[in-house]
């Protein structure tokens, strides 16, 4: 691979989906037209990872007080789900060890919110010589400026921004294989 494709391609042998505390009690916080499709397309991006058979691990920040993952994404988020109570996912032990375990260095970000557990999630992966790619359409906040903040500064930090469709034809890198027909449904039924 080239120096280009390797700073900015994702490898199915390679990657892990993180998906940040896509919470009951978050979700109501949230703009409800931006969180839908926020919600559609991490959707998407979990049932493409499962065509592939690529890993994911999800989190859920004091699940306690702000609830367990959605219903929409608890079956496929949760197989494996971290509890936490720091904002970003690597200053949990656990999260740092099912990491480690998956052996992969390049780390797909999804969730919320864009500005505090997954922002500070990419900064810390980074420091760790992680390649983050975070997906832009599948990740929100509350308020716009956090938003666009969080994203506008993700490059400098050195995250390589992206969206849900490039990500998963990336991973795909061809048609006509079972995976694409399953990564093709899911982008025919998209909305937003």
């Amino acid at each position: 691979m080239g120096k280009i494709r390797n700073r900015f391609g994702l490898d199915r042998d390679q990657v892990v989906m993180i998906v940040v505390d896509v919470q009951e009690k978050l979700i109501p916080a949230m703009n409800e037209r931006i969180c839908g499709r926020v919600v559609q397309h991490i959707n998407m991006l979990l049932e493409g990872f499962s065509a592939m058979d690529l890993p994911v691990i999800a989190t859920e920040q004091y699940p306690r007080g702000l609830g367990p993952t959605i219903t929409e994404l608890a079956e496929s988020a949760t197989r494996q789900c971290i509890e936490k109570v720091s904002f970003s996912c690597c200053d949990e032990a656990n999260f740092m060890e099912a990491l480690g375990k998956t052996g992969r260095k390049q780390v797909l970000l999804v969730g919320m919110e864009a500005h505090v557990c997954v922002y500070q999630t990419m900064l810390d992966l980074l420091d760790q010589g992680y390649q983050v790619h975070l997906v832009r359409d599948a990740i929100c906040s509350r308020f716009k400026s956090d938003y666009h903040t969080a994203i506008t500064t993700a490059p400098e930090m050195g995250a390589v921004l992206t969206t849900t469709e490039m990500a998963l034809f990336q991973l795909l890198k061809v048609s006509g294989t079972a995976e694409f027909k399953v990564v093709s449904g899911l982008s025919r039924r998209r909305t937003g």
